[in-house]
């Protein structure tokens, strides 16, 4: 079969009908069911297309962001302007995710003995869903997400704000103060692990981030100033990022860091990959899709039979594209 289920490389999937169990699982199997019943209707190719654009303009619209913020790094000398490394593009048209993680692990080479691959691409390329099955198929993988750096060093900040007695602002997020907390950020290995170290006894903080991710990190005085830290410091992060990574991958482990090109251009490793789809309409679809299986188990409640979900699922395209 060709059209839309071959270009997405489920072929498999054309004609299943939907179920109450395909909607509840919430995966990819269950997008490309909802696409393959509702691609020849004008409502659902509409809202495909809109989402589609939303998804686009939103990245640009982060891209122009993150792009500033390595702008006031290189002015305050964290970073320097670089020609960035270039990327093995990956087409994910007409692939699983299986066959897209075995592309990216067949650019490795035989010799490959752990290492940082850093993955880029839009919105609905799949990057999420191919980290989960790298995740699998390669010996000591982890993930890494700059979100613990940022806190971390909102954290200092905040508390050195309230230590001298001061309201925390933008103004305190001197070049100076960043380069004074980020040096109390150490990482490194405690009892055979990984992780960073809050090393601030003097501040009344001295602490292991797994140990306090969901609690002292998560807390109202990181919650609500992380966006004016995140806002000055990309440069200041992805730097202890690369070391950390590096750090890590030297260990032999393999590190999986997907993000933004404007940042992870900073992240040193050889192997760098971008997913990309030809095709760019089927973004939209699948995002539709995502939307409509989660709206429409909503309306379902606890009915169970076929003619009940398909009823959910059309209510719920209704629903969305009025919206």
């Amino acid at each position: 079969m060709g059209g839309i289920m071959s270009a997405l490389g489920l072929e498999d999937e054309e004609g299943v009908p939907i179920s109450r169990d395909l909607l509840l699982a919430q995966d990819s199997i269950t997008s490309s069911v909802l696409i393959s019943m509702l691609r020849e209707n004008g409502v659902f190719v509409e809202l495909a297309k809109a989402d589609g654009d939303a998804i686009l303009q939103r990245d640009n619209e982060d891209a122009e962001k993150l792009a500033r913020g390595i702008d006031i790094s290189i002015e305050k000398g964290v970073l320097e302007k670089i020609d960035p490394a270039p990327y093995t593009q990956i087409d994910v048209l007409g692939k699983s995710a299986d066959q897209v993680a075995d592309e990216i692990i067949s650019h490795l080479g035989a010799d490959y003995n752990g290492g940082v691959l850093v993955l880029v691409g839009l919105s609905g390329t799949g990057k999420g869903t191919t980290v989960d099955v790298l995740k699998t198929k390669l010996p000591k993988c982890v993930t890494w997400s700059n979100g613990n750096v940022f806190r971390s060093l909102t954290l200092l900040a905040a508390t050195s704000c309230e230590m001298n007695e001061r309201p925390f602002g933008s103004d305190v997020l001197t070049a100076g103060n960043l380069a004074a907390w980020m040096k109390k950020l150490k990482f490194g290995k405690t009892d055979g692990e990984w992780d960073i170290h809050v090393d601030a006894p003097k501040m009344g903080l001295d602490l292991l981030v797994k140990q306090h991710a969901n609690t002292t990190l998560k807390g109202p005085l990181v919650g609500k100033n992380i966006p004016t830290v995140a806002e000055v410091t990309q440069g200041e992060v992805v730097k202890f990022a690369s070391g950390a990574c590096k750090m890590m991958g030297d260990d032999g482990m393999t590190v999986l860091l997907e993000g933004r090109e404007q940042t992870v251009n900073y992240i040193d490793s050889p192997h760098r990959f971008e997913l990309v789809m030809s095709d760019s309409k089927l973004i939209g679809m699948r995002r539709a899709a995502q939307r409509i299986g989660a709206r429409a188990i909503e309306l379902l409640g606890e009915a169970t039979e076929p003619e009940d979900v398909v009823a959910a699922v059309e209510k719920a395209l209704e629903q969305l594209s009025k919206e």
